[in-house]
């Protein structure tokens, strides 16, 4: 019994979660679709209200002509220990107990009236309500409109199909137990409920059949091969009900008196006597407490995946629009510290692999840089002429000693000058392409599209520590060339030097000029 409890109670909690959340069912795939219930239907006049009552024990439904169900009724059932004081619960005023059931009786009709208004119209929204009483088994059940073949005074033309569609949103569902109530004063083959259940549930598995009004049939008939599945087979038992007549009614005869009036009609009736123990209301509260445990436990594996996958999507969604933001300035500033870790992530990415970008800075170095050096103008610059030209002005008027030492350092120093200029254009090319990076990477860090204020500050103060960077970038560059330029050793000129001459000049026109021939020039120039 705590199993089943525990199984129905969790149940009941989740369709009110769904109430509360707006999931009525009938609009796709929904967590109420899947969750399993008992949907109590018959035509108007059928009895329905009565079979509800006796299984609750207590006097607590409206009454009147037409169509006085206009909203689903979740009944959900709850057993208490003897002795404690029974009491009823409405979802939509949950602080509030009503131990007065004709209280009860007086708010659905104003709950109904609160959504439908005055009319005589119908609504998919149900009302929850719970009953704690010793005198049931825990069960829920849901009340739907009875249906009905004629529109009346103040009723949409529509509310025929109106009342089957909504009556068929519940029973479809495969994991709905019907609860087809028929009187047992009409042929059965007339009977609303059957005929519904009969073209959703063909095969009878998830279909309940219960005979009412047994004791107003015609005398000399009686409803026995209807009750032993002999005229209509169902895959469970039929069960017959024995309500409070209009005068029991009229003079408010106690549930608990009609529930004893009941088993002892069926224990001393000659035509139903052999089936006593199968029928009445309390048996049939029993009968569908325990099945609705063996559909529950069956259906345990697909609620719990549509629920994980509900969670899934939710949690994808709640990524996409931004979870709550904390009001705390610490969590604030966390929350900030994550979006930031989030956006360097992908920034490394493009930068490391797995996102383009990083071989474009690659590409600078590999072709663009040495592309770029390849045309610096280093045959104009080291020309015979120019060599010449370079060495003898570089000295002046004072002779030097072993070579001309000032002019080679003034011609490496105009090459190696040559090599600011592409190093600086691959300084700013890297420096393009990571503001880029830095743009793309904000673009596609899912956590920051929510608060574009934080991009705008994100992606200035990453231009703000890219323009630093380029700048002392620069710098770098030009103190490399200027370290390489002023790298020159004694060695390198004393090799130049000692290099053999070939074809040396044999006649010099000015003694006083150093002259040297072309061989030589062009060794100062390599």
């Amino acid at each position: 019994m705590a199993t089943m409890t525990s199984l129905i109670g969790l149940i009941n909690k989740i369709q009110r979660a769904c109430t509360v959340l707006g999931d009525h069912g009938g609009e796709g795939l929904s967590l109420w679709e899947v969750l399993p219930s008992v949907a109590v239907v018959g035509g108007q006049s059928s009895g329905k209200s009565s079979v509800l009552e006796s299984v609750v024990g207590r006097d607590f439904l409206p009454r009147g002509s037409g169509i006085v169900t206009r909203r689903p009724l979740v009944l959900q059932l709850h057993k208490i220990d003897e002795g404690q004081q029974e009491y009823a619960e409405f979802l939509h005023a949950p602080r509030k107990r009503f131990t007065d059931f004709a209280a009860v009786r007086n708010e659905i009709s104003d709950e109904t009236d609160r959504i439908t208004g005055k009319t005589k119209q119908i609504s998919n929204i149900p009302i929850h309500l719970s009953i704690y009483s010793p005198n049931v088994v825990n069960l829920t059940l849901i009340d739907l409109p009875g249906l009905t073949k004629v529109a009346v005074e103040g009723q949409s033309e529509t509310i025929v199909q109106d009342i089957e569609n909504m009556v068929r949103s519940y029973v479809e569902k495969p994991s709905c137990i019907i609860l087809a109530i028929s009187p047992a004063n009409q042929d059965i083959a007339t009977s609303d409920a059957i005929k519904i259940a009969k073209e959703v549930d063909p095969s009878g598995e998830r279909t309940f059949g219960v005979l009412t009004k047994l004791d107003l049939m015609d005398k000399g008939t009686n409803a026995v091969e209807v009750l032993e599945g002999r005229q209509y087979r169902l895959q469970h038992p039929w069960v017959g009900i024995v309500n409070r007549s209009q005068a029991d009614i009229n003079k408010n005869v106690d549930m608990i008196f009609a529930r004893k009036k009941e088993h002892e009609y069926f224990e001393t009736s000659p035509e139903y006597g052999h089936l006593a123990h199968k029928m009445g209301a309390e048996y049939l509260a029993k009968l569908l407490s325990e099945h609705l445990e063996l559909v529950i436990r069956q259906r345990i594996p697909s609620i719990i995946a549509l629920i994980n996958k509900t969670i899934d999507e939710l949690n994808a969604e709640l990524d996409r629009i931004g979870r709550p933001i904390s009001v705390e300035s610490g969590a604030q500033l966390y929350t900030i510290l994550e979006m930031c870790r989030a956006f360097d992530k992908i920034f490394k990415e493009h930068l490391d692999g797995g996102r383009p970008g990083g071989d474009r800075i690659y590409g600078v170095f590999d072709n663009q840089l040495p592309a770029a050096l390849k045309k610096l103008p280093f045959d104009r610059h080291l020309s015979i002429k120019n060599v010449q030209r370079v060495v003898t002005e570089a000295d002046g008027y004072q002779p030097h000693l072993i070579a001309p030492e000032q002019g080679y350092r003034r011609l490496i120093d105009g090459c190696i000058g040559y090599f600011k200029g592409p190093a600086d254009a691959s300084v700013d090319a890297v420096h393009l392409i990571l503001k880029e990076l830095v743009r793309k990477s904000i673009a596609a860090t899912e956590e920051l599209k929510r608060f574009p204020t934080l991009q705008s500050e994100i992606a200035a103060a990453a231009n703000d520590a890219l323009e630093r960077f380029r700048d002392e970038s620069r710098r770098t560059v030009t103190r490399m060339v200027d370290m390489e330029s002023s790298y020159l050793t004694v060695e390198f000129f004393r090799k130049i030097h000692l290099e053999p001459e070939k074809n040396p000049s044999r006649n010099s026109p000015n003694p006083n000029v150093d002259n040297y021939t072309d061989n030589h020039l062009r060794k100062i120039g390599k």
